[in-house]
C-alpha cells in the first residue's frame, strides 16, 4: 500500500485511540521490542502524546518496524508500561488496524483496499453491491 496507495498507507496506524496505559509521555514510532525506550510500541494506533515522529504513522511503518510478519506483535499489540512490556487486550492490533481501516477511509479508499486484499488471494475478487432491494408480497 506504501507504493500504489500512499495517501491510504498514511491513515491507518497513526493515531491514538489504541494507546492503553503506556507508561511514556509521548510515546512516537514504532518497534518490535516495547521495553526501552518507553517512546515506542508495538500497538498500532498506540501513540501517546505528540504522536507520532516523521513517517511514523503509517501502516507501512507499523508492519516493517513491529515484526508483525515474524509473528511477534499479531494480532496482540505490546506496550511499556513502567519497565515491562504489556500485552494489549486480545487481537488489539487486528481490531485497530480494522477500526482505522473503516473510520479512517472513504468509501472509494474502502475499495482500493479490499482490491489489494484480493490481489494477495489466490482467485480473489472484488464485488461492489451499492443497493439491495426485496419485495415481500404476502397472498
Amino acid at each position: 500500500m506504501k507504493i500504489s496507495h500512499p495517501d491510504i498507507d498514511k491513515k491507518v496506524c497513526n493515531g491514538k485511540h489504541a494507546a492503553f496505559d503506556a507508561s511514556g509521555a509521548n510515546v512516537r514510532t514504532y518497534g518490535p521490542d516495547p521495553k526501552t525506550p518507553d517512546t515506542v510500541t508495538a500497538q498500532c494506533s498506540g501513540f501517546k502524546g505528540d504522536g507520532p515522529t516523521g513517517e511514523n504513522g503509517a501502516l507501512s511503518k507499523f508492519v516493517e518496524l513491529t515484526k508483525i510478519d515474524e509473528d511477534i506483535n499479531w494480532p496482540t499489540g505490546r506496550y511499556h508500561k513502567s519497565g515491562n512490556i504489556e500485552k494489549g487486550t486480545s487481537n488489539s492490533n487486528a481490531k485497530a488496524v480494522a477500526k482505522d481501516l473503516t473510520k479512517n477511509l472513504s468509501h472509494d479508499e474502502k475499495i482500493k483496499v479490499a482490491g489489494l486484499l484480493a490481489k494477495t488471494i489466490e482467485g480473489g475478487e472484488v464485488v461492489e453491491i451499492r443497493a439491495v432491494s426485496s419485495i415481500f408480497i404476502r397472498i
